[in-house]
């Protein structure tokens, strides 16, 4: 998501911040007496020598970060064919819909091993539908619950401790999650506070950038992976990074909502948790080419219902149609698998892919009603035709859920996304597309296009296009 305030917020923070700390800062890149290597040669994606240009240039001291970005992103759909309708239906009509994410990041570097990192945001603006009906929503902007308060909130907030297992240095891309211009070659990297599981998890170079890339759920997520979240995206817990030059290992404890998709979190974590793994290998499937080999794996605990105790609560005739959260407090597991796959075909051409399974039994809770997933596409740097600073990508992605699941809505279930009142089971297919210009300094436009067979699993009901427009602005 894209976070930003006011430029006069930011012209005064930016004030005060360089009043306090200039003349305090660390070494500079152009001090040290060897240029070091850069962090991980062997993955693919952009240049460090070669961000993507801002309205304003970054701080030069290595102790402060600020920085803010702004996204807008218009979809709308045409009316489309649907035999019915139920209350977590897409509307079938007619609709527009803009959403909104602004976010200021800003961090302070202690020393060499130690920052603390902030970012206030405010997210608001609308959802197709209010985000409903669809398992692969188009907007990974929008916040699923309208009536949440439009005002400012801490979006992160988390220190950032670094241990050296090494002497070696190698360089490292300074951005809102890592000010540090060096990094010990093997480190332990910890993190403590408030943080979205997605920002060290399930990440991948051509797809998981809403500001700059794809906007659906399932193709900048993998759909089946049910992380530990409150509606906004965000946990507490703590992340444990192992890092060497090829390879790395990391692991998170996070905190999970009290209902499915709730805002509150259970701040009991003996009884409702959650535990996420992720080995990342460097290292490409074509030979010479770079590319990034990601094995994930997560287990949660929370007050989730069973499916199938809904539909036998339904078929005895006990409720009037199958609710998966007609249950007393009860923690259940849920885990599931993924994999993420990244390889460079060309200088300025890369293929992605992911597969997810997560246990369909068990209810849909913290992301989105997905069981099973398989994505895949292909993003293009802007050099390839001589505009360096813009993206383009074409992915599709096929949703599915287990036969649970596919029984609770047939019956009339709804889950916190899904429930047309019926349900004729079909895949969930996705098709997506961007192009990404950019303008001037710090802003860029983004046309867009998404196609979706079945939506929200109902052969009853679509096919659908949805057309988009972003704008996009980096501070």
């Amino acid at each position: 998501m894209l976070r930003s305030v006011s430029n006069s917020v930011c012209l005064r923070l930016l004030t005060a911040w360089v009043f306090l700390f200039t003349g305090t800062a660390g070494l500079r890149a152009q001090d040290e007496p060897k240029k070091p290597e850069p962090a991980n040669p062997e993955t693919p994606g952009e240049a460090l020598d070669d961000p993507m240009p801002t309205m304003f240039p970054y701080l030069e001291t290595d102790r402060l970060w600020l920085s803010g970005q702004l996204n807008f992103i218009f979809q709308t759909h045409p009316p489309f064919h649907a035999a019915y309708s139920g209350i977590n239906s897409l509307n079938p009509n007619y609709e527009k819909a803009t959403s909104r994410v602004l976010t200021l990041y800003t961090g302070f570097q202690l020393n060499d091993s130690t920052e603390f990192l902030v970012d206030i945001e405010e997210a608001g603006g609308a959802a197709l539908s209010t985000g409903l009906g669809l398992a692969g929503n188009t907007d990974l902007d929008i916040v699923r619950n309208p009536l949440l308060s439009k005002a400012l909130y801490l979006g992160r907030g988390m220190i950032h401790k670094v241990f050296a297992l090494s002497k070696d240095k190698v360089a490292n891309e300074r951005n809102f999650l890592s000010l540090f211009r060096q990094l010990p070659r093997r480190r332990l990297e910890i993190r403590f506070g408030k943080f979205s599981m997605v920002d060290f998890f399930d990440q991948n170079s051509v797809s998981s950038d809403t500001h700059f890339q794809f906007t659906n759920w399932t193709v900048g997520n993998n759909g089946a992976y049910d992380y530990a979240a409150d509606t906004r995206g965000y946990t507490v817990g703590l992340t444990a990074d192992y890092e060497e030059c090829n390879w790395g290992f990391r692991f998170a404890e996070g905190l999970m909502p009290k209902v499915a998709n709730g805002i509150d979190l259970v701040w009991k974590p003996w009884q409702a948790h959650a535990e996420n793994f992720e080995y990342e290998l460097r290292h490409g499937v074509i030979p010479k080419k770079a590319g990034v080999i990601r094995l994930l794996a997560f287990t949660n605990y929370a007050n989730m219902g069973i499916y199938r105790n809904a539909i036998a609560q339904f078929q005895k005739g006990l409720v009037a149609r199958p609710d998966i959260t007609n249950h007393p407090w009860h923690i259940t597991r849920k885990y599931g698998f993924g994999i993420n796959l990244e390889q460079n075909l060309t200088r300025n051409l890369t293929a992605f892919g992911r597969f997810g399974w997560g246990n369909g039994k068990t209810e849909s809770f913290a992301y989105t009603e997905v069981d099973q997933t398989f994505a895949g596409g292909i993003g293009a740097n802007g050099a390839l035709w001589h505009r360096v600073y813009d993206r383009a990508g074409l992915a599709g992605v096929t949703n599915g859920i287990c036969k649970d699941h596919q029984i609770y809505l047939a019956d009339g279930g709804r889950g916190f996304l899904l429930g047309d009142g019926a349900l004729r089971y079909g895949r969930e297919n996705i098709v997506e597309t961007y192009y990404t210009a950019h303008v001037w300094r710090g802003i860029y436009v983004a046309p867009g296009l998404q196609h979706i067979n079945n939506p929200g699993y109902n052969r009853d009901r679509g096919p659908l296009l949805v057309p988009s427009f972003k704008l996009h602005l980096e501070f």
